[in-house]
């Protein structure tokens, strides 16, 4: 499978820039993959396709305010720090993305108000620096200055300022486990009335954790998918999110993942015929067509930008003739794309 497959043309306008007034209430391309049909429907439409004991897998992950301003000293000149990941809590030592990178070199240091400052001590990429926080107080008070100065990470192609309702609705209602950068966003859809017309009738939900980073926006450098490699995700799969899952595979119920990421740590916990065993690690499963499912025989997904990694697993998922047919019907029937866009659902 090559690169080039997966371009299409994306209307600028078609990037949703707002969620929907109501998380619910987005809408909802349902694809049928055996009579390929494609129904119309608003997302809370999908409690007419679920039955008691079905179960839906949602990923809990948590997102942090990872995007944060600083001074370069003696310049002041105005640099943006995306926090990647914590190396050392004892250390304050992070993983960040620096922008603009040329102005940063090792030995930097940089001001965020009157009370943190980072020292910058390693390169790790051309972007990336590892940069470490100097800091006296106690880590919980550490912790607090980062979020206080810290503000929503909406992905790049949402060109407006971050909003204090970001802070709500870039989020899921479930999250749970703090450590993503971007939001799972199949779970922005699910509201707590959905949630609890969901529980009424019967529908078991099991949390899996896995924390999405920038790599699944990293631009792809090679035509051939084959010699792409996947960024490292950590995630987690407990004794209960696998018994719940397991109880409905050998039930023989529809097993939904909501969401690209959870799907790939279904894909990466799996064992023998579909089952999952707990996990607590990393992943770098990197799912694009042709592949074999056997987890999950249904994926409720965004629709997401040309190249990317999150459509190649749709497409793997639900064929590639028919998800390139359903974009191609979203892009003519002004769906929206993106974190805070539109949903689908291959059945």
């Amino acid at each position: 499978m090559k690169l080039s497959k997966f371009r299409f043309k994306l209307p600028e306008e078609q990037i949703a820039l707002h969620p929907a007034e109501n998380r619910d209430e987005s809408r909802l391309l349902v694809i049928n993959r055996k009579t390929s049909q494609l129904e119309h429907k608003t997302f809370k439409e999908i409690l007419g396709y679920f039955e008691d004991k079905d179960v839906m897998v949602f990923n809990d992950t948590k997102v942090f305010p990872a995007r944060m301003y600083g001074n370069k000293e003696k310049t002041g000149a105005r640099i943006e720090v995306f926090l990647l990941r914590e190396l050392n809590k004892d250390m304050k030592l992070w993983d960040v993305l620096v922008d603009p990178a040329r102005k940063i070199r090792i030995g930097n240091k940089l001001y965020f108000g009157d009370t943190l400052v980072a020292e910058v001590i390693d390169n790790t990429t051309s972007r990336g620096r590892t940069v470490r926080f100097l800091f006296d107080g106690t880590y919980e008070e550490f912790r607090k200055h980062l979020l206080d100065f810290g503000e929503t990470p909406l992905p790049k192609i949402i060109k407006r300022e971050v909003k204090p309702e970001d802070a709500e609705r870039y989020q899921t209602i479930f999250a749970k486990n703090e450590g993503a950068v971007i939001a799972p966003a199949a779970g922005l859809h699910f509201s707590r009335e959905l949630m609890k017309r969901l529980e009424i009738k019967g529908i078991d939900f099991s949390f899996v954790t896995l924390h999405a980073g920038l790599g699944n926006f990293r631009e792809i450098d090679v035509e051939d998918l084959t010699k792409y490699k996947l960024d490292s995700e950590q995630m987690e799969i407990t004794q209960e999110a696998a018994d719940i899952f397991n109880r409905a595979k050998e039930r023989k119920r529809n097993v939904c993942a909501v969401g690209a990421t959870t799907l790939r740590a279904l894909e990466t916990a799996v064992i023998t015929e579909g089952m999952i065993k707990p996990f607590d690690g990393w992943t770098n499963k990197f799912i694009f067509p042709p592949y074999d499912f056997t987890t999950a025989n249904r994926l409720i997904t965004n629709f997401h930008l040309p190249y990317s990694t999150l459509l190649m697993m749709a497409a793997a998922f639900g064929g590639y003739d028919l998800i390139m047919k359903a974009y191609d019907t979203a892009i003519k029937e002004g769906y929206k794309f993106g974190s805070y866009g539109d949903a689908m659902m291959i059945i």
